[in-house]
């Protein structure tokens, strides 16, 4: 017994040390959260009114945003900042991620790993800014604009609240298609040119993709489905870059 308890202890050692690893990871990213929540939820209402501006400058004269449940008044501005400090806490949350991998990866894995994790979070936050600034005032124009005359728009401020998170998320994932078309051309699951002949199939996806991700008018699908497609093409002008630069490396040491 005492063989065969000594010959399962070095075995099962690196298991639990990961695990205690990883659940203080886990600690770190949800204190890093909760601290950021704290600080943030003095200004709630003013992070809820700047998350609406592009809403409320589009509203007719008179109109304004309502609350239609009880608690909606006090829910949405503790939902949305709650949002925001897991918004802003994500590169400290995904540097715990990379700190619990990186030890396994090997030196050209790491060389490659810590950019695109950095591109990531680089891209999804510029996806939730071309949201705000740039679809939001659009689309608000055009549906504030195309009601009935007799109709006052008067939005319920926790329908508005999962309305725009919906577009931030949507948006966000969609600006890391240069991305995921990168790892798929650089893991060899694909090629370029392959990829290049599947054009007409990416772009009715792209439409497809916005139509399942966004509200249903035409315009705010068309918005999330056109920048979709061009960031497909900035993912394989990447991928013939580091192909371009394979064969020349394989060609110097020939």
């Amino acid at each position: 017994m005492s063989q065969t308890d000594d010959s399962q202890g070095p075995g099962h050692a690196p298991l639990i040390e990961h695990l205690v690893e990883l659940r203080s990871r886990l600690l770190r990213a949800v204190i890093a959260i909760l601290v950021i929540f704290l600080g943030l939820y003095a200004f709630a209402n003013d992070i809820y009114a700047f998350v609406a501006e592009p809403l409320m400058a589009l509203l007719p004269e008179g109109s304004r945003m309502i609350a239609t449940e009880v608690a909606s008044p006090f829910l949405a501005p503790f939902k949305l900042t709650l949002v925001v400090a897991v918004f802003i806490a994500v590169p400290f949350v995904l540097h715990q991620a990379w700190a619990f991998i990186a030890p396994g990866l090997y030196d050209n894995e790491k060389a490659l790993a810590l950019p695109l994790l950095a591109s990531s979070v680089a891209l999804f936050y510029a996806g939730a800014a071309f949201a705000y600034y740039v679809v939001f005032p659009l689309l608000f124009q055009f549906f504030t604009q195309t009601g009935p005359e007799d109709v006052a728009v008067m939005t319920d401020i926790n329908q508005y609240l999962n309305f725009v998170l919906k577009l931030f998320f949507a948006f966000g994932v969609a600006f890391e298609i240069p991305i995921a078309t990168f790892l798929l051309i650089l893991s060899g699951a694909t090629t370029v040119e392959s990829l290049s002949k599947k054009r007409p199939y990416v772009v009715l996806g792209c439409f497809v993709v916005g139509m399942l991700m966004t509200p249903p008018d035409v315009v705010s699908q068309s918005l999330l489905a056109v920048p979709m497609y061009l960031l497909y093409e900035v993912g394989l002008l990447f991928g013939r870059l580091v192909r371009r630069r394979r064969d020349r490396d394989a060609a110097d040491e020939q």
